[in-house]
């Protein structure tokens, strides 16, 4: 197989790994159906599914901190050209990594919501104190990667000449916190010999319920005064449009700078892309394209327009760094994907020059009822066409001890569980582009809520020892 068996032989997996099952199936389970919390979320009415349909993928259209934010669940979930960009760089692209890819990525995800309350509004000390034992706990877990959130919301949690400071950071958009959170956290990853990517969302500015105020030289604040549609305003949110070059132009530059200021080993690109199929989003730029003798159809004109931004990124990637790689994870239903926001993944993974690795968020379990987990892992393996690109798989600990509404007759089974966590890693390495997998989020793994700490404890045991 590809890759498997390289990565299961250096990893001395064959014959060491360890099995999921560690205790007797007839023990009390630690949270019982009685106990269940039910995931309910408001953010379905903002969606363009009727309540009475949902698709296989919950919280269709919302990124991963979105989906947890309002599920309810464990803790809250210039343009110019490229060779004048401003950047300089410096001494930090001269160095080689300090951590070389591992045969098998093991993520875990940082929100903007965990820097919610590790980093806004603290100084340098206290958040260096946070992330250093956040770090700590995932790296003694077996961990030895994390994908860090540093453009969460059209701003950075870094020195930028492109984006403002978010709002995370000092609690006002565009107000320096005194320090350079991207750099504390790469500090102290590396210190841990835990890779770090930089987590980028390209196009959102604001989504919709998001009100804080915008500072006066966010890009997109000077093209809305300007009335120009390179940033677009839509049912309540704010986002770069992705039919504009300046746009995307923008969002090159804010990668490269990333590369060129930043010892990242890599750029993490999350799900969000197109947030409606409602034609009003885009229709001025649109008709431009068929008065221009554009012959595409909206659909398949919106997807060429992600794929020449995942191109020019993926290019900015290697011109900058060569050895950084570049990932995105999608939703794990690849017909939302398709058809709702517009992302021709298959595309991607047939040829090179578009991802280095594919992350999606498989955050379904075995017993789903339109989306097992096996077959949907099985299913994104056969996408895989390109022996450049890796699958890694992302894997939703934020459901332990849930429900799952969207799962037909498999509704409990995140309830009172030992090894499911480890049974979805033992199932992806099954799969012959497997690359590694990725944990959704931080806080549900290492900072659960009370009513399932016992379970997530058990859990996080017994996939540290098929870490180990």
């Amino acid at each position: 197989m590809r890759r498997l068996l390289t990565t299961l032989l250096s990893a001395g997996l064959i014959l060491a790994m360890t099995s999921c099952a560690t205790k007797p199936a007839d023990e009390t389970p630690y949270q019982t159906a009685s106990e269940t919390v039910t995931i309910v979320s408001p953010a379905l009415a903002e969606t363009e599914y009727p309540a009475e349909n949902p698709p296989a993928d919950e919280d269709p259209g919302l990124g991963d901190e979105s989906r947890e934010e309002s599920s309810g669940s464990q803790q809250a979930d210039e343009d110019g050209e490229e060779e004048e960009s401003g950047v300089t760089e410096t001494a930090a692209t001269q160095t080689k990594p300090a951590v070389q890819s591992p045969d098998e990525v093991r993520a875990v995800w940082f929100s903007y919501l965990e820097f919610e309350t590790m980093l806004k509004g603290l100084g340098e000390e206290q958040f260096r104190q946070n992330i250093s034992g956040a770090f700590g706990e995932v790296a003694d877990a077996g961990f030895n990667t994390v994908f860090v959130q540093v453009r969460p919301n059209g701003d950075a949690l870094y020195d930028s000449d492109y984006f403002p400071w978010s709002y995370v950071a000092s609690g006002a958009e565009g107000q320096d916190p005194g320090f350079d959170p991207l750099q504390v956290m790469i500090e102290e990853a590396h210190a841990r010999s835990l890779r770090i990517e930089a987590w980028v969302n390209p196009y959102r500015v604001r989504a919709s319920g998001n009100d804080k105020p915008l500072s006066s030289e966010n890009q997109a604040q000077k093209w809305q005064s300007e009335g120009s549609d390179d940033v677009v305003s839509f049912s309540g949110g704010l986002y770069y449009n992705p039919a504009s070059e300046k746009a995307r132009q923008l969002i090159v530059n804010g990668v490269r700078e990333i590369l060129l200021n930043y010892e990242v080993e890599g750029i993490h690109f999350d799900d969000y892309f197109y947030p409606t199929t409602e034609a009003a989003f885009d229709q001025d730029s649109y008709d431009r394209y068929k008065a221009e003798g554009g012959e595409l159809s909206l659909s398949n004109w919106r997807r060429e327009n992600v794929n020449t931004l995942v191109q020019q990124v993926y290019r900015a990637v290697k011109e900058t760094k060569s050895s950084a790689v570049f990932g995105i994870s999608p939703q794990g239903n690849n017909e939302n994907n398709y058809n709702k926001q517009f992302i021709d993944v298959a595309k991607w993974l047939a040829n090179e020059g578009y991802v280095d690795y594919i992350c999606p968020q498989v955050y379904f379990g075995f017993e789903n009822e339109s989306a097992p987990f096996q077959r949907t892992v099985e299913e994104w393996d056969r996408m895989v066409k390109s022996d450049s690109v890796k699958l890694y798989i992302g894997i939703a600990p934020y459901k332990l001890g849930l429900q799952d509404q969207w799962a037909g007759s498999g509704s409990n089974e995140w309830i009172g569980t030992r090894d499911l966590l480890c049974k979805m890693v033992e199932a992806s390495r099954e799969q012959e582009s497997y690359g590694g997998f990725a944990m959704y989020r931080y806080a549900s793994l290492f900072a659960p809520d009370a009513a399932v700490s016992g379970q997530v404890a058990q859990e996080l045991s017994n996939l540290k020892a098929l870490m180990q």
